[in-house]
């Protein structure tokens, strides 16, 4: 891991870091970091969701009372709408209670996700070796050579990613704060943070903005769409492709067309390793299949 073998060579007096004491530091920087973003983050938004749900049972009545004047009121039930609401929030209440263990086998499987990368971070040199060493010399050196590439381009995806959502995250936030939202810098951390999730990420994010927006202004929650509809635009029509182009060395055709089948194969998950998936399939391609002219 590049990151990792950098920090190896940082030295404290005369001593240089070890692997195990390098991946702590990472380890303690990452959830560190996260735990002061909800730390600082959260308690605003837990008081007014408590504030909130204190005084929604005195507002039902006024509310209910003014949709009564609504035209064709007696034709949309408003009557029974008060009875509805409480169904739903009971049913909402009964579902994430019942959703509570696949959450925490989603929990679970972070964890192993955790320990597995630790695990590799730590041996996965000596397994890397040991499997290599099946194979005779000469094969085995042209196959580390092209792993050894791989990597790289792999490392420059994930820089050009962390770029990407950075870029997502500033706007966001210039954006929310321009626009007096609420929170508005814990929701553009989201959207940068959740950009690394195709499509998805930042669709179930936006959705959250425009609600919180909503609670003040529609005008506002709807500007909200209206700027996030042209940055989505402007990066999949001009930043992704560039950025991944320039980083992982695919052309923009093959950048979309990993992302279309890794999220068909595997959702989510697939869609997150698309790009690294077909740098490492691209270069294993050059290496064994592609037949490049002797005069080129």
């Amino acid at each position: 891991m590049p990151v990792v073998r950098h920090m190896m060579t940082w030295k404290i007096g005369k001593y240089h870091l070890s692997r195990p004491i390098v991946v702590v530091i990472l380890l303690i920087g990452i959830f560190g970091g996260i735990t002061l973003f909800f730390w600082l983050g959260l308690p605003p938004v837990l008081r007014d969701l408590r504030s909130f749900a204190q005084d929604l049972p005195a507002r039902i009545p006024g509310l209910m009372d003014k949709l009564k004047h609504l035209p064709l009121a007696d034709k949309l039930g408003v009557e029974s709408m008060s009875h509805r609401a409480e169904t739903a929030l009971a049913a909402t209440a009964s579902y994430i209670f019942a959703s509570l263990p696949e959450w925490g086998t989603h929990i679970l499987d972070i964890g192993t996700a955790v320990i597995l990368t630790v695990y590799f971070i730590l041996e996965g040199g000596l397994l890397y070796n040991y499997l290599l060493s099946f194979l005779p010399l000469t094969p085995r050196i042209r196959l580390g050579a092209t792993l050894e590439r791989a990597e790289t381009r792999v490392s420059r995806w994930l820089i050009g990613q962390l770029l990407l959502m950075s870029i997502q995250g500033i706007y966001s936030i210039i954006v929310f704060g321009s626009l007096h939202i609420r929170y508005f810098a814990l929701l553009g951390i989201l959207m940068g943070i959740t950009n690394i999730i195709p499509i998805a990420g930042n669709l179930v994010t936006i959705i959250i903005v425009f609600s919180v927006a909503a609670l003040d202004s529609w005008t506002t929650a709807i500007l909200v769409l209206v700027f996030y509809g042209i940055y989505s635009q402007v990066e999949t029509a001009y930043l992704t492709p560039r950025i991944m182009r320039t980083s992982v060395d695919l052309m923009a055709i093959s950048v979309l067309i990993a992302l279309m089948c890794g999220t068909a194969i595997a959702g989510i998950v697939g869609a997150l390793v698309a790009v690294p998936s077909a740098a490492l399939v691209g270069v294993l391609a050059d290496e064994y299949l592609v037949h490049k002219d002797e005069w080129a």
